[in-house]
């Protein structure tokens, strides 16, 4: 039975999507250029240290940027930049085990403990519930949904090798949130355990399974999950974090990290151009089937206009726009990415942090504004942050 449960507070990491319907921009043409680039420039002078975007609607494809690549540098920030997803990596990573059961390698109603006996799961976690968030499993690492600050969390060196059997173990060992199936709660050690799940059913690393099935055969010649190397090759900006400490505020460069921490549930690099064709590809029907991508639509409802499916963000615009995507967080970015259900409309937005906190009521409203504009043409902030 799938479970529908209330309306819950969604952290900062929660992308900017929406549900069914239609898109204005893909109906109507293009998002207007020039609102675009002053947003963009907004974004920056509310303390962004760079933002960079691609939209992809009737009008043409269209990207632009502001701010700079690297702090006390004249450089801008590249249109054709890599960065850090973070967290779109699951819509990935869902893609992978959702065509594995189409495959008939496995159910989304399986108990996850059939698969991976060694963890000690509760028998009633089902592989619907570790992709939709409703398990019940606490996270390793922390969000920012105030209720979650005295919980456990394992991640606390961002330069050290974490192993996903050792995420999985520690939080394994912490009780449940909630009863699985009677709640929501963003959770990314669910998806270090998609991982897991993909690489126990292919006997193949998960990131073999997502170069093999999705960036082969849709070209994203520049993404990459890195495992464990800290680097970002290739044009960048650079991401940075605040730190207090010693009677000090200052700004901390911390593009170089090592992503194991994430692992299945962020690691990815990527640009905007790659994730542009994923999401469009992915809405417009090329990666799964009918079926199963209707129950990666198979939305949990968190408030009037958003929802998760499996892997799935969906959000209502006003004007009957309606955006399908992921949000991603990693140390010093934020980025968007979304697409008109149909596939026939996408944008993509990648943030590099600075002074202005991505947590902050400015933050959210800027990168909303500028999803909205990019997607659907509005030309104010449709509503205010979840």
């Amino acid at each position: 039975m799938r479970i529908r449960a209330g309306i819950v507070a969604v952290a900062a990491i929660v992308a900017l999507t929406g549900s069914a319907g239609t898109n204005a921009v893909a109906e109507s043409g293009g998002a207007d250029r020039a609102a675009l680039q002053q947003a963009m420039n907004d974004f920056v002078a509310a303390g962004a240290t760079g933002v960079q975007l691609r939209v992809r609607d009737r009008s043409g494809e269209w990207t632009g940027s502001a701010g700079v690549a690297e702090i006390g540098r004249p450089e801008g920030v590249p249109v054709d930049g890599r960065f850090r997803a973070g967290s779109i990596t699951k819509t990935f990573i869902a893609t992978v085990l959702l065509q594995l059961v189409d495959e008939g390698k496995l159910g989304l109603d399986d108990p996850v403990a059939r698969y991976l006996p060694q963890f000690g799961l509760d028998h009633r976690i089902t592989v619907r519930m570790i992709l939709q968030h409703t398990s019940g499993l606490r996270s390793h690492t922390r969000g920012s949904d105030p209720a979650d600050a005295a919980d456990p969390v394992l991640v606390d060196d961002v330069f050290r090798t974490y192993l996903p059997e050792e995420i999985v173990r520690f939080v394994a060992a912490e009780p449940l949130k909630f009863g699985p199936g009677t709640g929501w709660s963003y959770s990314n050690t669910n998806y270090v355990l998609v991982g897991l799940l993909i690489e126990k059913l292919t006997r193949t690393p998960y990131a073999w399974q997502v170069n093999l099935r999705i960036v082969l055969p849709l070209g994203l010649w520049r993404t990459e999950l890195p495992g464990q190397g800290i680097e970002i090759l290739g044009p960048h900006a650079h991401g940075y974090v605040r730190y207090s400490g010693d009677g000090e505020s200052k700004l901390i460069d911390i593009t170089r990290l090592n992503p194991s921490f994430t692992g299945a549930s962020g690691e990815i690099i990527s640009t905007t151009e790659d994730l542009t064709t994923f999401v469009m590809a992915l809405a417009s029907g090329r990666l799964l089937s009918p079926a199963l991508m209707g129950e990666m639509r198979d939305i949990h409802r968190l408030g009037s206009t958003l929802g998760y499916g499996l892997g799935l963000f969906e959000r209502d615009f006003p004007s009957d726009c309606v955006g399908l995507g992921h949000g991603g967080r990693m140390p010093g970015y934020s980025s968007e990415m979304l697409s008109s259900p149909d596939g026939r409309a996408g944008a993509v937005i990648s943030v590099t942090e600075g002074a202005l906190a991505p947590e902050s009521e400015a933050f959210q409203i800027a990168i909303i504004r500028l999803a909205s504009l990019a997607l659907c043409g509005l030309a104010s902030p449709p509503l205010r942050p979840a």
